[in-house]
């Protein structure tokens, strides 16, 4: 494996495309559910999502799941793209632009939301926890040749994410000490303030329990991305997911 990535977290319609583009890659776990906000400034009049008609809003990029979830919000409302003034932008710097009110709104992932709302001039106008409960995003994911050459490794990997995703939800104690492992400067270097506040505010602003892999929930992230033409075409699930590893787990003791 040397010289090359054989594991990786990607965006699930992310994967779906590199498949139909014949890369040989697997999701066999998920990361997290929600954790995808929509923010606006704290002095704005909007209030409700059908307010943000005509308005300036960022998103990381139309290949994001934050764009399904805006398209979501937007077909909710019986709008479509065009009654939006959409941007791309890197996700660190649309706290920024908000607070300079270069934008009126943006849509993105965690923890750049918390950033904007934990300095006060920022609010949620919806939250993934609310409007989309089984949101995912981000996905576990592995060269077929991994698999076939160290099922045994990725087997390992499945089990310390499942179980650090259930030892996360199963105490605030938990989160604590994870926070404080995350914020160093050898793993992400975070301020833990904000990561602090992505955890409690509220607690299930973002959830890692129930990495449940459900053909549903992937059927319905591909229908959304056919109709942002974000992918080509429809890619049949066994193609892009390997269940075995999730069906198979190890019983894992995090101890920290």
């Amino acid at each position: 494996m040397t010289g090359r990535i054989a594991a990786a977290y990607r965006l699930a319609p992310l994967v779906m495309d590199l498949v139909d583009s014949r890369i040989p890659l697997k999701i066999v776990s998920l990361g997290h559910r929600s954790g995808a906000v929509i923010m606006v400034h704290t002095d704005s009049p909007y209030r409700r999502f059908a307010q943000l008609q005509g308005r300036r809003v960022a998103i990381p990029s139309r290949f994001a799941v934050d764009y399904l979830f805006l398209r979501k919000m937007l077909a909710r409302e019986g709008m479509s793209v065009r009654d939006l003034e959409i941007v791309e932008m890197p996700p660190p710097d649309m706290p920024a632009a908000l607070y300079a009110k270069a934008i009126d709104a943006y849509c993105t992932g965690e923890p750049f939301g918390a950033a904007a709302q934990s300095a006060g001039y920022a609010r949620p106008l919806a939250l993934t926890r609310d409007e989309w409960r089984k949101y995912i995003c981000c996905v576990l994911t592995v060269r077929e040749d991994l698999i076939r050459d160290q099922r045994p490794v990725v087997q390992n990997l499945v089990d310390y994410v499942q179980a650090a995703g259930s030892w996360l939800d199963t105490a605030k104690a938990n989160r604590e000490k994870a926070i404080r492992i995350a914020s160093g400067r050898s793993y992400f270097n975070q301020d833990p303030n904000i990561l602090r506040f992505v955890m409690n505010n509220p607690y299930d602003r973002v959830t890692y329990g129930d990495l449940r892999m459900l053909r549903t929930e992937f059927d319905e992230l591909m229908q959304l991305s056919l109709q942002a033409r974000t992918i080509r075409r429809p890619i049949a699930y066994e193609r892009y997911v390997d269940e075995s590893f999730v069906k198979a787990l190890g019983k894992i003791e995090i101890a920290l």
